[in-house]
């Protein structure tokens, strides 16, 4: 099998990964802040080690990683967490199910409400334009992509962060399809939470995400209360980061995993690896356009606009079908929505999807290339 879908999740995890997740299950299988005993406290050692990597690699403090089961755990917590009732926030038009049904569901529950801002593919001031006309007066957030799960496409995070602050508006970043793939400083980006998973590009096991805070403002609310090791004689949640949003036991051996693939990434660099992938799809994008039958939705796709994630479909068939015969030649991708109705409406492709197609660290030239000669093969009607 050639494995196309790491926008989903990465696969294969780095050695020193699945090496660290094993490990784990002797080495660090006790409670962590809890208890004092030796195993407890070497526990507790590791899941800090992982905060510090995590914190080196994105320009954070420590004690403002907070651990989440995903990226959407980490964007529900940020966005709930940080709405004021009676607020509205803004996304934009390519948003991820994990930014759109929290928004739904506020808007249904009558906390809050949301507006789409179309994002212009190749216009940023047209996409700041449309951010800028949808504020209100009770605008109180902008939560934005930092690439297209579907196309790839990365919209001008870093001016939408600056509309945000010169509004007063907080920031919340995706980065789901960024984050160890393309460098990102929370700092330098200006934005007030960061949210990822561990399990794609951090090349991390799955049930495993972080939540990156700039600043101990704004607080967030909880969505979950429970033990957190610290001031356990007050009923209420503590204040400070990362107790408040660490209910219960954390994933230990997730975490040993995500450390190992966080150091993994680090070796690499962000940058090395951005430039590796999108060499890849430079090489898919010119082998399927020279395809009959084969649309693609995007100009070339080029490092500093897009992350490496391609989709396309073939005129003769639909985008499941076309998987699946994909897959019985032994590519392994995605078709259909990808949790991403807002990007496929913005497309034109909500009825029956799109391929995709999402190269990682471990792919090579050679496997882009089989992939495009079984594209064309597939387009003739050919086995």
């Amino acid at each position: 099998m050639i494995y196309l879908d790491n926008a989903a999740t990465s696969f294969p995890k780095p050695s020193a990964v699945r090496e660290a997740v094993a490990r784990a299950m002797t080495l660090y299988s006790a409670n962590p802040g809890r208890s004092g005993h030796p195993l407890a406290v070497s526990t507790a050692e590791m899941v800090y080690r992982c905060r510090e990597a995590a914190a080196g690699l994105f320009g954070a403090e420590p004690e403002r990683v907070v651990f989440t089961l995903n990226c959407t755990h980490a964007l529900n917590l940020a966005i709930k967490g940080a709405m004021p009732q009676g607020g509205h926030l803004i996304l934009s038009d390519l948003e991820h199910n994990a930014v759109f049904r929290p928004a739904y569901a506020m808007r249904a529950a009558g906390w809050a409400d949301y507006t789409v801002a179309r994002v212009t593919l190749g216009d940023d001031d047209a996409t700041v334009a449309a951010f800028r006309r949808a504020i209100r007066p009770n605008t109180a957030m902008i939560v934005c992509t930092m690439a297209s799960n579907v196309v790839g496409y990365r919209p001008p995070v870093e001016r939408l962060a600056a509309l945000a602050r010169q509004h007063g508006l907080i920031f919340v970043a995706d980065a789901a399809q960024a984050a160890g793939t393309m460098p990102i400083d929370i700092g330098r980006l200006g934005a007030d939470f960061l949210c990822m998973p561990g399990h794609k590009g951090l090349y991390g096991p799955t049930g495993t995400g972080l939540l990156i805070a700039a600043s101990d403002r704004p607080p967030l609310h909880t969505l979950c209360e429970g033990g957190t090791g610290s001031r356990s004689a007050d009923p209420a949640m503590p204040e400070e980061l990362p107790d408040r949003l660490e209910s219960g036991t954390v994933n230990t051996v997730g975490i040993a995993g995500l450390l190992a693939g966080i150091q993994f990434v680090r070796r690499k660099t962000p940058e090395a690896l951005w430039q590796a992938e999108m060499r890849l799809v430079g090489m898919l994008y010119d082998g399927l356009s020279r395809i009959p039958g084969v649309r693609l939705y995007t100009p070339r796709p080029a490092v500093g606009r897009y992350a490496p994630v391609l989709s396309f479909n073939l005129r003769r068939m639909g985008s499941e079908q076309a998987a699946a015969a994909l897959a019985a030649r032994g590519f392994a991708l995605r078709a259909g929505l990808h949790c991403a109705p807002l990007a496929h409406r913005h497309f034109d492709t909500l009825d029956g999807g799109m391929v995709r197609v999402s190269p990682g660290a471990f792919n090579t030239p050679g496997e882009i290339e089989r992939f495009v000669f079984a594209v064309r093969r597939l387009a003739m009607g050919k086995n």
